[in-house]
């Protein structure tokens, strides 16, 4: 049985911009924020963070940010996935230098592969460091799938400890496959307990950057054997989830940000802005939740 990297809800954290460049001291500010609120892990330079816009030196500073100013009270968590492996395996040896406990690494994308290829890909990750590494699944922006069975096969391999579901239907043949051996955390905001309920032990969520306390209490709920706490919860919070989702992430969840006061900037192009008519939308939402305006 491999040790998991968190338990609980791990936020996949934005990165605050400003027209000059990453607002360090903002992107220190919110992992203070989600230390406070009980956040159990900080991922860093994620899709949600945007890290495809950002080169690797402001890439790589983002992550140290955040590894200093969490300074091993939670786990950090940094993105080092790319379509080239060579990139791939340098972002991830510079990541474990800066001091990451563990790594997230997307599937290749445009560019796609074999499963055989698949595998290679992680493996060389794998071997390169010496740090454990969460796969991401999420075939909606890679192209592609991690099938359960490359998933089986790369369990086997000792720092491979975890996958980051996006493709749910698949998740119990996947549990089914690799046991205890590839630990499994929900990449969907709306489909926690289903994972959760497979054995999976925590969530990397994008409605944590607006609700940290929340998915932190839902999900420990669950795993301290309260179900019908955290089967509230996971209800409560669907218009909240879909109002997310209502654009391309993370354009909605920085608009929500900026709307409760935290002044997180813009995403990047191409990303591009809400809709005065989504806008209002999203605005309408928060307020049934009591976040408009609220600051930390």
């Amino acid at each position: 049985m491999k040790k998991p990297v968190f338990e609980g809800s791990g936020v996949a954290i934005v990165t605050p911009f400003t027209d000059s460049g990453v607002d360090f001291a903002k992107l220190a500010e919110l992992c203070e924020f989600h230390i406070r609120e009980k956040t159990d892990a900080i991922v860093v330079a994620g899709t949600t963070g945007e890290a495809s816009t950002m080169p690797d030196a402001e890439h790589l500073e983002a992550v140290r940010c955040v590894i200093e100013t969490v300074g091993g009270r939670i786990p950090v968590i940094a993105g080092a996935g790319s379509n080239d492996t060579s990139h791939a395996v340098e972002l991830s040896l510079e990541c474990e230098r800066l001091g990451a406990d563990a790594l997230l690494h997307v599937s290749p994308y445009y560019n796609k592969t074999s499963q055989n290829g698949l595998y290679h890909h992680f493996k060389a990750n794998a071997d390169a460091v010496s740090i454990p590494i969460i796969i991401y699944n999420v075939p909606s922006r890679t192209g592609m799938n991690i099938n359960p069975e490359t998933c089986q096969r790369l369990s086997e391999l000792p720092n491979i400890s975890g996958i980051k579901e996006c493709k749910i239907e698949q998740a119990p043949e996947v549990a089914n496959l690799c046991g205890d051996n590839l630990i499994r955390y929900s990449g969907e905001d709306a489909m926690v307990l289903p994972i959760l309920s497979l054995g999976g032990k925590g969530v990397i969520s994008v409605m944590a950057n607006i609700v940290p306390r929340y998915t932190h209490d839902m999900v420990r709920a669950y795993l301290d054997g309260n179900t019908a706490e955290a089967t509230r919860l996971q209800v409560y919070l669907v218009p909240l989830i879909k109002a997310m989702f209502m654009d391309v992430n993370p354009i909605p969840v920085k608009a929500a940000m900026n709307l409760m006061g935290m002044n997180v900037g813009k995403c990047r192009m191409p990303l591009f802005d809400l809709s005065p008519e989504q806008l209002s939308k999203l605005e309408a939402v928060l307020r049934q939740y009591d976040l408009i305006g609220v600051t930390k």
